[in-house]
């Protein structure tokens, strides 16, 4: 951590910790209290227990290494999910590319806050198990990212 300072924001919630890194970039995110209880809120509704989970935002150059040296992967992406999970404690590290939301946002003709939280959470759908694999498990994690997303509306 020395080498990269990061910025770091976290709040207990009873049994769980939701906290925000910000690696080669300053802090960004806004209304983070509010942004924890709807993960909370996310994650009950999967009949889940939070636990442990932290998001570390950084650049596309390292996701990229990332996604070279754990997956295997060479492209960019926007997020990679690290499961810590045990049963039906959610607990994991979730990275997410800036960089990537930004673009995919425009592409999406989308604000970034809503792209944003839709890959948040998308993070977070992983650690409760939805994987993304196939078209029909594509089909059902994009429905399960609305349904948290209109939980903020």
């Amino acid at each position: 951590m020395a080498k990269n300072k990061q910025k770091q924001d976290s709040l207990p919630c009873s049994t769980s910790q939701i906290s925000f890194n910000f690696i080669d970039m300053g802090p960004f995110l806004r209304n983070r209290k509010e942004i924890r209880r709807w993960i909370i809120l996310c994650i009950n509704k999967e009949n889940k227990t939070p636990g442990e989970i932290t998001f570390n935002f950084c650049s596309d150059k390292r996701l990229l290494k990332m996604n070279k040296n754990y997956l295997k992967h060479d492209f960019y992406t926007d997020i990679i999910t690290f499961d810590f999970s045990e049963n039906n404690l959610i607990s994991g590290d979730i990275y997410i590319s800036k960089e990537r939301v930004k673009e995919n946002a425009a592409e999406l003709n989308d604000a970034f806050h809503v792209e944003l939280k839709r890959v948040m959470v998308h993070g977070v759908l992983h650690l409760c198990g939805y994987k993304d694999k196939t078209r029909a498990e594509k089909e059902k994690m994009r429905k399960k990212e609305d349904e948290c997303l209109s939980l903020l509306r």
